[in-house]
């Protein structure tokens, strides 16, 4: 027996499709209508390690329906504010990757982006590997400058090694080369890195910020806040290994000594109030090494958190 003020479907999330947050799924990327739109860079081949983070897209959307299902909005007690509730998601799908071929892989992600940024919704990129992020920036190349806050235990500084320079370990080092990047703040860098001292050296030459998590945690979240740059426009780049693998197993280069939830979740909610986060994407969730799922879990729920502060009200 049912209640007569409930109509409709419960719509529990293991019913339907796995769309990003059981958004409306949207094909046709000239007809982006939406605040926030989600693609999927179902591409590894910048691996050094362990690939699998092209199946990340499919287990974050997968993870995404917890969080959106029952409710208008998401209440948060702390906060005391209904987050989500008039932000229109819609999910393109995932851009086309073609075996072997990074040039081309990563050109298509371009492409979904910039549509994305020319129907003036933010862009949310579910990685993939961390050299999606390459694609991701180039896109912004016709907008106003964007200042790149990058979470993530290895600096990716790298320059070009056998040839290599568009590998997960070489896109902040692209990203610092792009005229449209007028900074970088490098935060949860540890232990042993894929980036050698030379690499270090260059990115603070060249104006980056590098803090480590024992750093961040003696400073505290506002200290660090205090040090990227107010009233900006921010990339964010995520790279889940930021997160300690306690919590986030599903990787392909864990790195003990990581985040917890809130440590990141808090200073991402304080720089939606410091200026405009303008683009975000999420890498190097490989689901494949967790088999509780709590990766893509967690990576979901940082996302749709993230997304709830960019849009509440200031």
């Amino acid at each position: 027996m049912s209640h007569g003020y409930e109509t409709g479907r419960l719509n529990l999330p293991f019913v339907g499709i796995s769309t990003f947050a059981k958004a409306p799924y949207q094909p046709d990327w000239g007809k982006i209508d939406a605040d926030v739109a989600i693609l999927g860079a179902p591409f590894d081949f910048g691996t050094q390690w362990r690939a699998g983070a092209r199946f990340g897209p499919r287990s974050i959307r997968e993870a995404s329906t917890l969080f959106s299902f029952g409710h208008a909005g998401a209440y948060d007690h702390e906060d005391d504010v209904t987050y989500l509730t008039d932000t229109r998601i819609v999910d393109l799908g995932d851009a086309d990757i073609v075996h072997t071929d990074t040039v081309t892989s990563h050109a298509n992600i371009e492409i979904g982006v910039r549509a994305i940024l020319e129907s003036g919704a933010l862009p949310v990129v579910l990685g993939g590997d961390h050299s999606i992020n390459i694609p991701c920036v180039r896109a912004f190349s016709d907008q106003e400058s964007i200042h790149i806050v990058q979470i993530d235990a290895h600096l990716d500084f790298v320059d070009e090694r056998h040839g290599v320079r568009f590998g997960h370990g070489n896109p902040m080092r692209r990203a610092a080369e792009c005229e449209w990047v007028t900074g970088l703040s490098q935060i949860g860098i540890r232990n042993v890195s894929s980036t050698a001292k030379e690499g270090y050296e260059d990115a603070r030459n060249r104006g980056s910020d590098i803090v480590s998590v024992r750093q961040f945690r003696t400073m505290g979240v506002d200290a660090v806040l205090a040090r990227i740059p107010e009233g900006a426009r921010y990339y964010v780049t995520i790279d889940i290994d930021g997160f300690d693998p306690s919590i986030a197993p599903g990787t392909g280069t864990p790195s003990h000594g990581g985040f917890l939830y809130y440590e990141v979740l808090d200073l991402l909610a304080g720089l939606a109030k410091r200026g405009q986060i303008v683009g975000v994407d999420l890498a190097e969730v490989a689901p494949d090494y967790d088999q509780s799922s709590s990766t893509s879990i967690l990576a979901a729920q940082l996302l749709m958190n993230t997304i709830g502060r960019i849009f509440a009200p200031k």
